[in-house]
């Protein structure tokens, strides 16, 4: 199953242009709206370092709709073309909507990023990451850090809007940097006021990471704050009647789904279809979870175009398809050391495939929660939501090279 957008001419459909397009049933949302497209499905692919790429992207698209969103590109990065950030940006052909997250904290990089990637017709829809818990990124001021420069969050969004044009631009933010400098509701405003397509919040701050329970009820604040445009839910959907039930006690226009896919890119499927308003839930065999790692391990050799470095890539994805499938060590420990399309298929050639489901044991929670901590972040950030203008100046350095996070 693939993704169908419809895209409106400017000026043709106002209520699409504002955002409005989210069709619902009762209380639940059956399609999204952002800014001139439609997505089937009320649901995206949360962005994840080294995880949504091209392949991954792809292979979730043939279980289910959706809107599926690139891993956080670096704005400096994109800016100087390095080759990293050029191949990240580079969707496939069967992509029908090419969505890009960016991650900038100076406004100028920002806009010549986003100019760009428009002016080279390299983008559907463009993301700004205003999320991220990762301390290189915080440190510098980046991430979940930016917003509490009310600002400096308003400038780059401003500008970025602007260099978009009819591109949809969307953000995503998390509460803020802890439970004393909350940021969300004053970000979501200025968002809101800036010309957003959406708000995406992950309902937890950056000192939480992802440890512990998402707060959905900050979910359901920001969406009685903002009006505009849709409000979208992130943190602790593992399964559909998860995002289901997010949808019913927040009243978001959709969720985001990011650490609940990993090694279960059905799971879109699962989602397609509860929103459909079907009962229907993916209870894969161990043969049918074999195949579709077999198939990620494959569009990681056409994206990558290294059969060495694809099967280097999905040893992280291991752990992730096969928990809670009778899969014992061994064979586990050898899928992660394969370095052969060759190799993987003598492994996978040895395992049951008649094992059906295990059920709860293969559900849940999955990737590093990590433990609260405090944020790095630059030197004297808190003591004022005012951008010192001596670290304005150093705002140009502080854009990161690398992409990831």
């Amino acid at each position: 199953m693939t993704t169908t957008l419809t895209e409106f001419t400017p000026g043709e459909a106002p209520a699409e242009a504002t955002g409005q397009a989210t069709a619902r049933t009762g209380s639940r949302p059956t399609s999204l709206g952002i800014g001139r497209l439609t997505v089937d499905s009320p649901v995206v692919l949360a962005p994840m370092a080294g995880i949504t790429n091209t392949a991954y992207r792809r292979l979730c698209r043939e279980y289910g709709a959706g809107l599926y969103v690139s891993e956080m590109i670096t704005s400096r990065a994109l800016v100087e073309r390095t080759p990293e950030s050029m191949r990240l940006i580079t969707h496939h052909e069967s992509e029908s909507v090419r969505s890009i997250q960016l991650y900038g904290v100076e406004p100028n990089t920002v806009a010549e990023a986003v100019t760009m990637l428009v002016a080279e017709d390299r983008a559907d829809h463009i993301d700004l990451n205003f999320g991220c818990p990762v301390a290189k990124v915080t440190r510098r001021g980046g991430g979940a850090a930016l917003p509490w420069k009310l600002g400096l969050f308003r400038e780059i969004v401003e500008r970025a809007v602007r260099a978009a044009g009819d591109i949809p631009l969307t953000v995503k933010m998390r509460k803020g940097i802890d439970s004393d400098h909350l940021t969300y509701l004053e970000a979501g405003k200025a968002a809101e006021g800036a010309g957003v397509a959406s708000i995406a919040l992950h309902a937890r701050t950056a000192s939480e990471y992802y440890s512990g329970q998402a707060d959905w009820s900050a979910i359901a604040t920001l969406k009685e704050t903002i009006t505009g445009v849709p409000v979208l839910g992130n943190g602790d959907i593992w399964s559909a009647a998860d995002a289901l039930r997010m949808v019913d006690e927040t009243g978001c226009d959709g969720v985001v789904v990011g650490r609940g896919c990993l090694g279960r890119p059905w799971l879109f499927g699962d989602l397609a279809a509860a929103f459909r308003g079907e009962v229907a839930k993916a209870e894969p065999s161990l043969g049918e979870v074999a195949r579709a790692f077999r198939r990620h391990a494959e569009l990681l050799v056409d994206f990558f175009g290294e059969e060495d470095r694809a099967c280097r890539d999905i040893r992280k994805h291991v752990a992730w398809y096969f928990k809670g499938y009778p899969v014992g060590g061994e064979v586990r420990a050898s899928l992660a050391a394969s370095s052969t399309l060759a190799e993987i298929d003598d492994l996978l050639g040895t395992l049951d495939g008649s094992q059906p489901y295990p059920g709860a044991e293969a559900e849940g929670p999955r990737g590093r929660a990590g433990s609260p901590k405090t944020p790095s972040l630059p030197d004297r950030w808190l003591e004022s939501r005012e951008l010192d203008e001596a670290f304005r100046g150093e705002l140009a350095a502080a854009e990161l090279h690398h992409s990831g996070g």
